[in-house]
């Protein structure tokens, strides 16, 4: 099985900063894909940031010069840098990662795991 830690959410002024943190671990082969998606009550869940294999990253315009993804292969670890955050940036984040486990029998599958979610409010 696999799971995702998320850390680093929280209280902050608006035009501050805040630095989520996600960690996969369990029987992983190959991460393909990392990122983070937003959802608010009521609404669909969006996209925030990701980072595929080789740092191609893809951003929400919303968040395009403000927001910076980063990923440690390493440590199997996906990182969003939070600058300049805004009001309506609050939102549930929630890490997403596309991973491929490889069992006994020598099959490998490829699925998509979600964190638990990790509260950011930005305060006017």
């Amino acid at each position: 099985q696999v799971q995702l830690a998320e850390s680093g959410g929280g209280l902050v002024q608006a035009g501050g900063s805040l630095r989520l943190s996600c960690v996969a671990s369990g029987n992983i082969f190959s991460i393909y894909a990392m990122g983070w998606y937003r959802q608010a009550p009521g609404k669909q869940r969006e996209l925030v940031a990701h980072i595929i294999s080789g740092g191609i990253t893809n951003y929400a315009d919303s968040v395009k010069g403000r927001f910076s993804i980063s990923r440690d292969n390493a440590k199997k670890a996906v990182y969003l840098q939070m600058n300049s955050l805004k009001p309506e940036d609050t939102d549930v984040y929630y890490c997403h990662a596309r991973i491929a486990t490889m069992f006994l029998s020598g099959e490998i599958s490829e699925n998509d795991y979600w964190g638990q979610g990790t509260q950011v409010t930005v305060s006017s």
